[in-house]
Parts: C-alpha cells; sequence; structure tokens
C-alpha cells in the first residue's frame, strides 16, 4: 500500500532549522501501516533534509558548517543572473539534498535514540514550505 500526505511549514530562511520529527510520526501513525519505508521529499531549490541530534549546539554547527563551506557573502552566478541574491541557498540545498528516506518496522521509525528528522531552509528570507510524505508498506 502507498499512503501519501504532506505538511506545511513556516521558515525564517538563512539557515533556519526546524525539528519536524513529530509532524512526520503523525503522518506515519494516521497512515496505520507498520512496515516499510518513510520517503520524504521537500519541493523546493532552496531547501533541504537530514536527520540529526537537535541541540543547541549541533543546529548552530550545522549553521555555521554552511556558512563557511557556502558563504552567502561571494558572488554567484545564479545572483548574477537574477538578482535575487540567494545562489548560496541553492548550493547549500544541492550539498544536503531534497528527500529522506527512513525504515519504518512494526509502525515505528527506525530513528537513533538522539536522531530527530529536520528541514533546514536555506533561503535568504521566510518562506511557506511543504514536506511530502511518502509511506510506502504493509
Amino acid at each position: 500500500m502507498i499512503v501519501n500526505r504532506r505538511f506545511d511549514l513556516s521558515t525564517q530562511g538563512n539557515g533556519h532549522i526546524l525539528d519536524i520529527t513529530d509532524d512526520v510520526v503523525r503522518q506515519v501513525e494516521s497512515s496505520g501501516l507498520g512496515n516499510g519505508i518513510v520517503t520524504l521529499f521537500t519541493p523546493s531549490s532552496t531547501s533541504a533534509l537530514t536527520t540529526i541530534e537537535y541541540e543547541p549546539g549541533v543546529v548552530q554547527d550545522l549553521q555555521q558548517f554552511f556558512d563557511r563551506a557556502v558563504p552567502p557573502d561571494i558572488e554567484y552566478q545564479h545572483h548574477l543572473r537574477w538578482g535575487d541574491g540567494n545562489g548560496h541557498s541553492h548550493v547549500r540545498h544541492a550539498l544536503l539534498g531534497p528527500s529522506l528516506t527512513i525504515p519504518l518496522l512494526d509502525g515505528r521509525m527506525t530513528l537513533g535514540t538522539w536522531q530527530q528528522i529536520v528541514f533546514v531552509d536555506f533561503d535568504g528570507r521566510p518562506r511557506a514550505r511543504s514536506v511530502v510524505v511518502q509511506i510506502i508498506g504493509e
């Protein structure tokens, strides 16, 4: 069986990281499926999904990593072409990625004790976002 869901988020942009674990757990529980996979996808070219230990230190470390690795204040061809100032957001998105897949066993996602699902918005301004949840299983 395949169950398709979607939920919406409001973000602050600029590397804003949100813990969406509880949102995804609600989608999984309401699906009624016990075993399979949960795939998450953000239909955006400037946001991403991953798992981390969602605590202030790791959140700040991840934000600082992207500031060092893909600085927002250098010249990007995307910005030169479109003038929207978010070239770094697209590069950061490409590095982290728009999707995440988690095994589902006995009705629960197989996340580790200190592992949460996070949504990262790299764009340079607040945005309305959505996450597509597809649960495939039995």
